[in-house]
């Protein structure tokens, strides 16, 4: 279990040059854009237009800040996404273009090299207090907005908006959380 705090995220270009990508985590560690296994980031779009194309790599994306954005996949219909809508599934090796509703947004990211992996992102608010069940995975569980302490197994810390924990090779536990935080739950499993 190791906290990782907003401040050390490492700020990269993308693929496609055209903004910015904040790394959250990635593996294996110091992965490029081109030879990670998994990575989960955030990255502000502030201008329509298409998605980098990531061979091999399948990809959830959920709105964090801003108005909205439309995601036309191919071959199938557009669909708004906006900060109340579940995050959505797709390839990241097909065309996708991106319309903004009304203003720049920040999204998270989740990507896996389908070649053995697979995801899930979920989002989960925290109002006081839950437990959160966590599946036999590598975890990485988000802080969005506001604050919260922690416990897993024994161990406990404190995340604030922006921090994540990472749990590698989780054995199905739980983790319990007080405080009160938009979050989101990255689950990466081999398959």
């Amino acid at each position: 279990m190791r906290v990782l705090r907003a401040g050390d995220h490492k700020r990269m270009p993308w693929k496609n040059g055209k903004g910015e990508t904040v790394e959250i985590a990635v593996f294996p560690p110091g992965a490029s854009i081109n030879d990670f296994d998994w990575r989960i980031s955030m990255a502000t779009v502030a201008e329509d237009g298409p998605f980098s194309i990531f061979p091999g790599i399948d990809r959830t994306l959920a709105i964090l800040d801003g108005n909205g954005m439309v995601l036309g996949v191919a071959g199938s219909t557009p669909v708004l996404l906006t900060t109340a809508s579940d995050p959505l599934a797709f390839p990241a090796d097909i065309p996708v273009a991106a319309r903004l509703e009304d203003g720049a947004i920040t999204d998270l990211n989740v990507m896996t090299r389908r070649d053995g992996l697979a995801h899930t992102l979920i989002r989960i608010d925290v109002d006081v207090s839950k437990t959160v069940p966590l599946p036999p995975s590598t975890c990485l569980f988000f802080c969005h907005r506001g604050a919260l302490s922690f416990r897993r197994d024994g161990g406990t810390g404190a995340l604030a908006a922006g921090d994540a924990l990472l749990i590698e090779d989780a054995a199905e536990t739980v983790l319990e959380i007080d405080g009160e935080a938009k979050c989101y739950l990255a689950s990466i499993t081999t398959g």
